[in-house]
C-alpha cells in the first residue's frame, strides 16, 4: 500500500518566508533543489549525525546549503558552484538569510578548484551536481572525509530515468544513467564505506566511512 501525498505533507514542518520564496523561485525557474520530504529526511540524519562542517557540490539557489545551517547551528558549510546566474542567485538568498555566517560559497567548477588548501578536511560531503560525475566527485572529495565521517548524494533516481531499461531512457541521457548505474555499483560494494539508499524524493544515497 502506497502512502499518500498528503500524508507525508503532513510530517513537513513550517518553512519561514524566505524558505517558501525559494521554493516558489526555484519552481518558478526550473531550479532543480531537493524535493520536501527527501530534505527532511536527510536534515533529521544530519541532526543526529551532528557535524560540524559539511562541503556541499552544488549548491544551484543555496537553497540546501540554508537548509542545513538552520537545522545545525554550529556547522560550517562550504558549497560549490560553477553557473554564474545561480552564483548571484545564492549569494542574493544567503546574505538574506539568518544563517549567512555559518556559509562560504566558492565559485568555480568543483572538479577544478582547490578546496583542500583552505578546508583540508570535513564531517560530511554532500554531493548534489552533474549527476554523470558522481564518481569523479566521490574519488576527489571522499579523501576529505575522515573514518566515521559520512557522504550523503542526491538524484539516485535521476526523476525516474535510473529504475528504466537502457533503451527507455533518452539517447542524451544514457551515458549520464549509465555512469550514475556504474557509481551505485561501486559504491555498494566498496569496503571502505557502509552504504544505504533512501527511496526519498529522487533518491538518496548514504555512505558512512569505515
Amino acid at each position: 500500500m502506497s502512502i499518500s501525498d498528503a500524508y507525508i505533507q503532513s510530517f513537513i514542518p513550517a518553512r519561514d518566508e524566505l524558505l517558501m520564496e525559494m521554493e516558489q523561485f526555484a519552481l518558478n525557474n526550473h531550479v532543480p533543489i531537493m524535493q520536501l520530504p527527501a530534505i527532511e529526511n536527510l536534515l533529521q540524519i544530519l541532526r543526529i549525525h551532528n557535524p560540524k562542517s559539511i562541503l556541499e557540490v552544488g549548491s544551484a539557489i543555496g537553497y540546501s546549503a540554508i537548509r542545513m545551517a538552520k537545522a545545525l547551528p554550529e556547522v560550517k558549510i562550504v558549497t560549490i558552484e560553477r553557473d554564474e546566474e545561480r552564483i548571484n542567485n545564492a549569494r542574493t538568498f544567503i546574505a538574506r538569510s539568518d544563517v549567512k555566517e555559518n556559509i562560504v560559497l566558492v565559485e568555480g567548477d568543483a572538479l577544478e578548484v582547490d578546496i583542500k588548501s583552505n578546508y583540508p578536511s570535513f564531517d560530511a560531503v554532500f554531493i548534489d551536481a552533474a549527476k554523470g560525475q558522481y564518481q569523479k566527485f566521490f574519488d576527489l572529495y571522499s579523501p576529505l572525509v575522515s573514518s566515521g565521517g559520512v557522504l550523503y548524494i542526491d538524484n539516485m533516481y535521476m526523476h525516474g530515468l535510473s529504475d528504466l531499461e537502457m533503451s527507455e531512457v533518452p539517447r542524451r541521457k544514457r551515458t549520464m544513467i549509465r555512469n550514475l548505474h556504474k557509481f551505485a555499483d561501486w559504491v555498494i560494494q566498496n569496503a571502505d564505506y557502509d552504504s544505504t539508499f533512501f527511496p526519498v524524493g529522487d533518491g538518496l544515497l548514504i555512505c558512512k566511512k569505515r
